[in-house]
């Protein structure tokens, strides 16, 4: 499917590239050295792509990843790449793959392209190209998903990874709620307001529960995946019947939403809870 001329052109960089050694004539910031296809497709479930998905490929090359999308996952997106021969030669690959009607290939840089309308994003870039992406792929919408072969994002560790001939990574843009909430809580000894202080590092979370007249409590197996958050909290207000409370719950415009389980086995009964965002965490 690829192009013969486009791959003669990039053969000999390709063998640089492997060997360590970046040709000095290649004019951009990563040099083209496709996805193997096993890997692309790896890429593809592991961000669990469907036909409701946009899926936006950075760097895109010869097409493959976004052609794949559409071909296998029955997905729509844009691919991005500086070099005009490469987007020619995906636009060929599209239209041999008969999905020519759901892709489109953009000559652009990738630090000027709007990530915003993806769902998806997808990439193989270099780790400095990864780094300065970084503060952009964090600001899009909480939940959007962003898988790349290879390379990592420094200390933001990835949801998932796994190994099938090459690394394949996936990150979920996590919602942003460090700071304090006010926790509504229905409790057998009465409704109650409890502040939670939350620290956040990425989709890494903790934190503590004040309650006025009580030391402050630890916020166990806390977890956050896109807006979706989960925690524990246990309920000490009575010190002889103390009780376990599971929290899952949605992220959404300052509010933190959802149902908790108090107990366990045949005691346990299940509430509604609510979290409004009220400060920084002191």
């Amino acid at each position: 499917m690829i192009l013969n001329n486009v791959l003669l052109k990039f053969a000999t960089l390709a063998l640089a590239l492997t060997a360590g050694v970046v040709s000095a004539q290649w004019p951009y910031d990563v040099p083209y050295v496709p996805s193997p296809q096993i890997v692309v497709e790896e890429m593809l479930r592991v961000a669990n792509v469907t036909k409701d998905d946009f899926v936006m490929d950075l760097g895109s090359g010869d097409g493959r990843i976004l052609i794949t999308a559409a071909r296998k996952f029955g997905a729509r997106g844009i691919g991005v790449d500086l070099d005009e021969n490469l987007i020619f030669a995906s636009e060929e690959n599209a239209r041999a793959a008969n999905v020519a009607e759901r892709v489109q290939f953009l000559r652009q840089d990738l630090f000027k392209t709007d990530f915003s309308k993806a769902s998806v994003i997808t990439m193989y870039l270099l780790p400095g190209v990864n780094m300065r992406l970084r503060p952009a792929l964090l600001a899009l919408k909480p939940g959007t998903r962003i898988v790349a072969h290879d390379f990592d994002l420094g200390d933001w560790q990835p949801d998932v990874k796994v190994t099938i001939r090459k690394n394949v990574m996936l990150w979920i843009v996590p919602a942003k709620i460090q700071g304090r909430w006010r926790l509504q809580l229905p409790l057998p000894a009465g409704a109650q307001a409890w502040d939670m202080d939350i620290r956040q590092k990425h989709q890494e979370i903790d934190g503590v529960v004040r309650v006025a007249d009580r030391p402050p409590a630890g916020l166990w197996q806390a977890s956050l995946r896109g807006e979706r958050v989960r925690f524990v909290i246990v309920d000490n207000s009575d010190r002889e019947n103390e009780a376990s409370m599971y929290f899952e719950g949605v992220v959404r415009d300052g509010v933190m939403e959802g149902e908790f389980r108090r107990g366990v086995g045949q005691v346990q009964t299940r509430h509604k809870w609510r979290a409004t965002r009220v400060g920084a965490a002191p």
